[in-house]
């Protein structure tokens, strides 16, 4: 776990690389990142924006055809064949916000066909899905295209899979596979060197294993090995929603260029502007209204900018207006929050780990004592 305020980090590594093992933690242990790997791709996408090569407002079918024409579930347990014309295409924007149309239900919701039929394409629709069971860019991009959207463009809020459509964005704008335009454009100049969409051989030994309590006993059951780990080769299909395996510093070298507005010491990485648009909020009362957010009364006091979560209200000590940052379903936690010039980054082994993540906020914003 690492705290950084005022440029003063404190970092600490507590406990073993796996159950029952006598591995010790390491600064430079790597983990599974999940989910805090959206605000990486969203940092990506703005990049291409600042040159001009996207614009917000442009419909994506522009590069990804296979999301033109889209029909739209008449409700959402629709039969797939009861739909009605898109009211408008998909934007830039709506992959960013994540109200593109199509995206996980986070509410319990039966079994709608449409959940049925993105399960069956295998789409990583489920969360923790294997990384290897998804289909190459091209080939999962024409089975997303198959399946009606759950609701109109820009109507709501739709986790997930907006980052993965940017993903294969990205790499058909710049002409570069996903993973090497990352390397290119963020890992490299910010000295990620060990973040990526996989873990080679060589690195394999620092490597955590990833557990995931039991739903009925609450028992931590091994969900990747690192001898036989999901991340052991490159994936067919790099996810820019969870894909990425990094570590304490190199994530903290991402966090630092978002809290310092784009800037890694003498170099810019992104404008301060694209920085300011990535963590305002930027969806509507009226998409807040309809959408179903991860947790109950999320959006309450939060929203959503490009890639992260915001924080739109205090209701507890570590919940500041301005702060953002994401967590990973695998456990991880992320956050920045600028008034306090205070970064808290958290990376476990355990999945589903939200208690942890929220004491060890409470705990670095209790420490503050200015």
């Amino acid at each position: 776990m690492g705290v950084c305020r005022r440029g003063e980090i404190h970092l600490d590594v507590v406990g073993n690389t796996s159950l029952g093992g006598s591995e010790p933690m390491r600064r430079d242990t790597i983990f599974r990142i999940s989910s805090m790997s959206k605000p990486i791709t969203a940092a990506a996408t703005m990049t291409l924006v600042e040159e001009g090569k996207v614009h917000l407002d442009d419909a994506v079918e522009k590069w990804l055809p296979e999301l033109a024409n889209r029909k739209v579930l008449g409700r959402i347990d629709a039969p797939l064949d009861e739909t009605v014309p898109a009211q408008r295409p998909i934007t830039v924007r709506d992959l960013l916000t994540f109200t593109l149309g199509f995206g996980l239900l986070l509410a319990p919701t039966g079994e709608y066909p449409i959940l049925k039929a993105a399960n069956e394409s295998q789409i990583g629709m489920r969360p923790a899905a294997s990384p290897q069971a998804m289909p190459d860019p091209d080939e999962w991009l024409r089975r997303l295209g198959t399946l009606p959207l759950m609701y109109q463009p820009g109507e709501r809020w739709l986790y997930g899979i907006g980052s993965n459509v940017l993903g294969v964005l990205i790499a058909r704008v710049s002409g570069q596979p996903l993973e090497t335009f990352l390397r290119e454009r963020l890992f490299e100049p910010l000295g990620m060197k060990d973040t990526g969409f996989s873990v080679p051989a060589d690195k394999r030994d620092r490597l955590a294993s990833s557990y995931i309590p039991n739903p009925a006993s609450g028992a931590l059951e091994l969900f990747d090995s690192v001898q036989e780990s999901q991340w052991g080769h490159p994936p067919a299909f790099p996810s820019g929603a969870s894909g990425l395996v990094s570590t304490l510093d190199d994530y903290l070298a991402f966090a630092q260029m978002m809290l310092s507005e784009g800037r890694h010491g003498s170099e810019r990485i992104l404008s301060r502007l694209s920085i300011e648009a990535m963590i305002t909020d930027q969806l509507t009362p009226a998409q807040k209204a309809v959408s179903s957010p991860p947790l109950p009364d999320f959006f309450e006091t939060h929203g959503w900018g490009f890639g992260v979560s915001v924080e739109t209200r205090r209701d507890d000590l570590a919940s500041v207006p301005g702060r953002y940052g994401w967590d990973g379903s695998l456990g991880t936690s992320w956050f920045c929050d600028p008034k306090e010039d205070l970064i808290g980054i958290i990376l476990t082994q355990r999945a589903m780990a939200l208690d942890i993540s929220r004491d060890f906020s409470t705990l670095a914003y209790q420490a503050i004592a200015d």
